[in-house]
């Protein structure tokens, strides 16, 4: 029968150095093992965690021993002593965010109690930490073939080399490339993440489904890739917006990733104006209404920006930037036409 947990004990053994990077810093690789002093994470050279190996038996991956006191056991065990988590699917959810896993969607009859914790993700903050700036990597790539070469001066897209994936239906993760973005809140604390899943050659996204996942708190949150002021543009997807900047770079762009999420968005504090960049479908036309009602209420006011194809995207992919921004320039207003580019 399939166990999840002995799942994440193997996935975790396949990673282990990365595991004992993480959780062991201060020990070093030395052949076959991770040598460090013990699970206090002290220097020396009597606890030894073996990296490879077979999966199973005597000498597998992923086991420790420590010479000096006579404890062991494997990766699991030590993320356990590391971090002082003692609940056991409070383990399970820090071992899944360190592989870049998501964590299980609870039953409908858990929604209205899980709705209730306060606060954010920690295992969305974990994954977003785990992973690298986007310069030089397949996120790169993949942005620059989508003739995006404004990445966001917030820093909120990462790359993660080997972010774990489950195709719908399947019980096997396997690790593949992908964007990590972080949705954060007013305050900018992590409170989700989207995981977009890359081809091998970052041209374009995997041959996966589903292609793009998400984790954690969005409703009300956004990933925010520029800095707003007294104006803000929000719209729904990461490409989308990220094509507004590549026209005019002095727009600050949100993306709440998807129509349901773009009408609940929470405004912040001191808006002017709001612009709402809708994609050409109904639902995206309803965002667009929801969210000017509210903005509306509270005294901001608001543009609509319409693309000629489908989003913004596919417009800067067919006509290039200069034309985007040519059409664009007649739909802001007056009072923002300065950030057009001389």
């Amino acid at each position: 029968m399939y166990s999840e947990t002995e799942d994440l004990v193997r996935d975790l053994a396949e990673n282990a150095e990365g595991v004992c990077r993480a959780y062991l810093p201060a020990g070093r690789r030395e052949g076959s093992y991770w040598i460090v002093g013990d699970l206090q994470n002290n220097p020396g050279r009597s606890l030894f965690v073996r990296l490879t190996g077979p999966a199973s038996g005597p000498g597998a991956a992923g086991k420790f021993t420590d010479g000096a006191t006579g404890e062991h056991g494997d990766l699991l065990d030590i993320i356990r002593a590391r971090t002082g988590i003692t609940r056991f699917p409070d383990l399970l959810a820090e071992a899944r965010a360190h592989l870049g896993r998501p964590q299980p969607v609870a039953p409908d009859r858990q929604e209205p109690r899980k709705a209730k914790a306060p606060g954010g993700t920690p295992a969305a903050a974990r994954l977003f930490a785990a992973s690298n700036p986007i310069t030089g990597t397949l996120a790169e790539t993949y942005l620059r073939s989508r003739g995006i070469t404004q990445f966001g001066a917030n820093g909120a897209l990462r790359f993660h080399p080997k972010c774990w994936h489950r195709e719908e239906g399947q019980t096997r993760s396997i690790p593949r490339p992908a964007i990590i973005a972080a949705v954060t809140d007013g305050a900018g604390a992590v409170q989700g993440a989207q995981r977009t899943w890359l081809a091998p050659d970052g041209q374009g996204k995997a041959a996966v489904n589903p292609q793009r996942r998400a984790m954690g708190h969005l409703l009300g949150n956004a990933v925010r890739l520029t800095p707003h002021d007294d104006i803000l543009v929000v719209g729904e997807g990461i490409e989308t917006m990220l094509s507004l900047s590549e026209a005019i770079p002095g727009l600050p762009v949100w993306a709440a990733l998807s129509s349901g999420h773009l009408g609940a968005v929470l405004l912040p504090e001191g808006l002017k104006r709001l612009y709402v960049a809708i994609d050409r479908d109904p639902a995206g036309q309803r965002a667009a209404e929801k969210l000017s009602a509210r903005a509306s209420e509270v005294g901001v006011r608001v543009r609509v920006l319409e693309p000629r194809l489908g989003d913004f995207n596919d417009d800067l992919r067919a006509n290039g930037k200069d034309a985007l921004r040519q059409h664009l320039a007649g739909q802001i207003g007056p009072e923002d036409r300065h950030r057009l580019p001389s």
